[in-house]
């Protein structure tokens, strides 16, 4: 399985930024497609994800500032981020939890991270 991830970047407070994720190779069965976040210093977040029902769910901090969408037939989720802040500064991952036959609850798997950087 592969996730590949674009759209990081540099951008001003109050600018925006889409994300975008591809998943690529085997898997069984979707459970969740999206996004977490990992600022310096601070444990992983959960930013979005979009189940395979395409139901989103958004962190508190992500409510009203972050769009997440899926594309069921190419298994890839973007993030459109707006009016980014300093703290929205962190490496973004993607993340992709499946249900696989043979291994008991959901799997996990992860992007590379791509960095987010908001500037004053």
């Amino acid at each position: 399985v592969q996730l590949q991830a674009s759209g990081g970047g540099l951008v001003q407070a109050g600018g925006s930024l889409t994300l975008s994720c591809a998943a690529s190779g085997r898997f069984f069965g979707i459970n969740s497609l999206g996004w977490f976040r990992q600022a310096p210093g601070k444990q992983r977040e959960l930013v979005a994800r979009v189940t395979s029902y395409g139901s989103p769910t958004y962190a508190e901090a992500a409510q009203g500032q972050f769009n997440i969408s899926r594309d069921l037939d190419k298994d890839t989720v973007t993030l459109e981020m707006n009016s980014l802040q300093r703290d929205d500064t962190a490496v973004y991952y993607c993340n992709l939890a499946v249900v696989e036959p043979d291994q008991p609850g959901i799997v996990n798997y992860w992007g590379q991270g791509t960095l987010v950087t908001v500037s004053s």
